[in-house]
């Protein structure tokens, strides 16, 4: 049987470490540049080919990989993508996208032959490098079968959740869940330091105990020990990912006070000037102090 060929789109903070698994395991992958010249160049000296457009590289794939920031991105890449691929190819959106626009697009390639899979992630960039991502998949059983053995090139976890689009709503539940814990800790941690509890004290207590998680873990990277890479999420992305996670409540009419109430958490730090690409999750600690009048630290 002939191997499939791979695109990939979207060689960022997770795809780059995405795309060198998928190469390095032996996968013929094209790749685009886009705003990270130096993770094509990379790419390329690992064996990848780069293709000059969109077209190109969708002429040249099986199965095109997406990874972007959000559901308007993927639209305008697919719309590209689609009067040059070939019919019986797949486009497997990676990112955290909208479940409506996510069917939409699957309705929209269907008419022209082609499958679609959204097969979003959970971990961080650091997990993505080493091919231990956890991959959530909505998809036709056939398709996810297909595609499974190209995604173990950089998930060691994946789980086919159910139809096109639930892969997303998956997604969305998983990040209502971290991003919740974020703007817990963010808003415990100032708690603390009003009532005269040491950061450094507040973790020599949940650390190790029934509280404590990965997640947990991370966020104390930054909030204890100052690394400003320890969990690499941006505000902006956690803004828009609980934007998407209000709307599907809203879509599944349910009262959703918490969603709001993190939304707003994340939405109060872009506001304050945390939208910057460097500005992570675990920063929300610091906008959250200053709210309650205390310095960073």
């Amino acid at each position: 049987m002939t191997q499939e060929r791979i695109g990939f789109v979207g060689v960022g903070l997770m795809g780059h470490g995405m795309a060198k698994n998928l190469v390095e395991k032996g996968w013929p992958l094209t790749v685009i540049a886009h705003r990270k010249r130096d993770a094509v160049e990379d790419l390329v000296g690992r064996g990848a080919r780069e293709a000059a457009s969109l077209e190109e590289l969708a002429a040249e794939s099986d199965i095109v990989f997406l990874c972007l920031t959000a559901s308007p991105q993927v639209q305008a890449v697919v719309e590209r993508l689609k009067p040059a691929l070939a019919r019986g190819a797949v486009v497997v959106d990676c990112s955290t996208s909208d479940p409506v626009v996510t069917a939409r697009i699957a309705a929209d390639l269907a008419d022209c032959g082609v499958d679609f899979a959204d097969a979003p992630l959970s971990r961080t960039p650091k997990e993505a490098w080493e091919g231990a991502l956890d991959c959530m998949v909505g998809a036709d059983p056939a398709v996810f079968a297909r595609i499974s053995p190209v995604i173990g090139a950089f998930a060691g976890k994946i789980v086919h959740i159910g139809g096109v689009g639930d892969g997303h709503r998956m997604k969305l539940l998983n990040n209502f869940l971290s991003l919740g814990y974020g703007a817990i800790y963010a808003e415990a941690l100032a708690m603390a330091r009003k009532v005269g509890i040491s950061t450094s004290t507040f973790d020599s207590v949940i650390r190790g105990g029934r509280m404590d998680c990965g997640f947990y873990q991370t966020f104390m990277g930054y909030a204890l020990e100052g690394n400003r890479e320890a969990h690499r999420f941006t505000l902006s992305n956690a803004v828009k990912d609980m934007r998407y996670v209000e709307s599907m409540a809203n879509d599944a009419v349910m009262a959703a006070h918490l969603t709001s109430a993190i939304k707003n958490a994340y939405a109060g730090a872009a506001a304050s000037g945390g939208d910057g690409p460097e500005d992570y999750v675990p920063h929300l600690v610091d906008f959250v102090a200053a709210a309650n009048g205390l310095p960073k630290g």
